[in-house]
């Protein structure tokens, strides 16, 4: 659930809506904290795939060696470790959504593949011959500059123009300040259970502070200051 009443995130959302009618590939961007992961999922409830599985990815924390095993899956014996075949997220997702987060944290080669895979449609798990259709609605996500990363290199540009045909940039929460009050006590909510105190909301100097702090965490952030506030 996305909890807002920004204006400007109020427009995203009905951007997300729509795009989730179709199989467009989305793109999230801004940075980290800002809350991808929460339209990644709604893109995939508000969409004809909601039945379907929603596969995530964390590109970031994968070992390079293991990035096609994690994406398309493997055989038994394919490399050493692999006592069994397994899935990979293309064929855990179906016929639902993908999302990839972090994707510019990919390795170059695993790019390569990746694009291969989004333009044929097709895969192959590692260490096998059998070609596999998959019908993947993918949702991407990155809080890095993006022209940076290709001017440097380390993303391919091709790839880009491939997951973005519609792109959600999310704004950071100094930009949307309406939402911290909103926010904060969404949080309380969840976190005042935790503690024997009958907490029920902020003194006005609390809040002012909330207010007045630039938030470089963004929602992250500010929901680890509510919890650890509700817990001491």
């Amino acid at each position: 659930m996305i909890v807002t009443q920004s204006s400007a995130m109020l427009s995203l959302i009905r951007l997300a809506e729509r795009a989730a009618r179709s199989s467009a590939p989305v793109l999230l961007t801004g940075e980290s904290g800002t809350g991808k992961e929460l339209f990644a999922q709604l893109v995939h409830q508000a969409s004809p795939r909601n039945g379907q599985p929603l596969a995530a990815v964390n590109c970031a924390a994968l070992p390079e060696n293991l990035v096609e095993s994690e994406l398309f899956g493997h055989e038994r014996g394919a490399f050493s470790g692999a006592v069994a075949a397994r899935k990979g997220r293309f064929e855990v997702a179906g016929d639902g959504t993908l999302f990839l987060d972090e994707i510019t944290e990919l390795p170059l080669p695993a790019q390569a593949k990746l694009l291969r895979v989004l333009e044929s449609k097709r895969y192959e798990r590692v260490g096998s011959s059998q070609s596999r259709e998959h019908d993947v609605r993918i949702v991407s996500a990155s809080n890095r500059d993006l022209c940076q990363a290709i001017a440097d290199g380390t993303f391919r540009l091709d790839l880009l123009h491939r997951i973005n045909v519609i792109e959600i940039k999310v704004p950071p929460l100094r930009e949307r300040p309406s939402d911290i009050p909103l926010l904060a006590m969404h949080f309380l909510e969840q976190f005042r259970s935790e503690s024997d105190l009958p907490i029920t909301g902020f003194q006005s100097a609390a809040m002012r502070a909330l207010s007045d702090y630039s938030w470089p965490g963004n929602v992250r952030e500010l929901r680890n200051v509510v919890h650890r506030a509700c817990v001491l």
